[in-house]
């Protein structure tokens, strides 16, 4: 009895385990492998001929390539502006619907609708808001200001897509604050209370400390997804006008698929996993919990 039962857990664990292994490796680790493979090859999409190895001639024509540079910046704006813009206003909507009054989970609901609905559905409504005559410049023209063309003009572009996107996904992120909120303690709150402490004072110390592992968290899953923005530029622009809003997804996906250069896409990837993988480890290296200093001897 005592030899059967730890043979049948090690199965059941290994039973339990295999679909995700299978998944993982077949979803996550082969394609890696065959990103940095094909990476050094001249591969096309639909080809006769067999790629051949190339060395690192992708990646020089990759950093000769205006369009590769623009999709940089362009990526790296993006991501600049949005973690931060995005993080405060999904924290700022948890601490107004983190409260047991009525109509909070109206609001809740209302948030994070956007979150549930399609990127391609909301990229198309934001497509016709962003209209010479449509919603957003009607609305400014009440006002007697003359709105610009959102998508059309390369000055715009990116920051429309911007503003969309922060409205698109704050709702998500607003849950994942607010669920960090109701893990702390209102014990905290009522010893603040009685200290004397303002409001301001409760969030700076009571508050923002406790949200500290839900921050760390937030702060890496934005810039990955900042990242990645492709579904955006894909519906609305196209990475247009002049490349204002071409990012480094958007430029390797339209490489393979359409110009179907594989290999020259491998690459452009290959430098974007770098690229989230260094920010990341930079984030975490920065957001780490430092251990806590010895005190002095006496």
């Amino acid at each position: 009895m005592t030899t059967t039962t730890p043979r049948k857990e090690k199965a059941t664990a290994l039973a339990m385990f295999l679909p995700a292994a299978i998944l993982m490796v077949t979803f996550l680790i082969i394609p890696i492998i065959l990103t940095f493979i094909l990476a050094f090859t001249n591969t096309r999409l639909i080809s006769p001929e067999p790629g051949r190895f190339i060395g690192l001639e992708n990646f020089e024509n990759l950093f000769t390539d205006a369009t590769f540079w623009a999709s940089l910046r362009n990526t790296v704006i993006f991501t600049v502006v949005i973690v931060p813009l995005q993080s405060t206003v999904a924290l700022g909507m948890a601490l107004l619907v983190n409260t047991r009054t009525r109509g909070t989970t109206f609001f809740r609901t209302v948030y994070f609708l956007p979150v549930v609905t399609s990127i391609v559905v909301v990229s198309m409504l934001w497509l016709f808001m962003y209209q010479k005559d449509g919603l957003i410049n009607a609305l400014l023209a009440r006002i007697g200001i003359q709105g610009p063309d959102w998508l059309g003009d390369p000055h715009w572009s990116l920051f429309a897509i911007i503003v969309m996107s922060i409205w698109q996904a704050m709702g998500f992120h607003m849950i994942i604050w607010l669920s960090g909120l109701q893990t702390i303690p209102g014990e905290l709150y009522e010893a603040a209370s009685l200290d004397g402490a303002t409001r301001w004072q409760q969030f700076v110390n009571v508050t923002w400390p406790g949200l500290r592992p839900t921050a760390v968290f937030i702060l890496i899953t934005i810039t990955i997804a900042a990242f990645g923005l492709f579904a955006q530029v894909n519906v609305m622009t196209q990475g247009g006008p002049l490349d204002s809003t071409t990012t480094l997804v958007f430029m390797a996906v339209r490489t393979g698929f359409e110009r179907q250069q594989t290999g020259y896409a491998a690459a452009i990837s290959l430098v974007f996993f770098v690229l989230v993988l260094i920010v990341t480890l930079i984030q975490m290296f920065l957001t780490r919990d430092k251990p806590a200093k010895k005190g002095a001897r006496s």
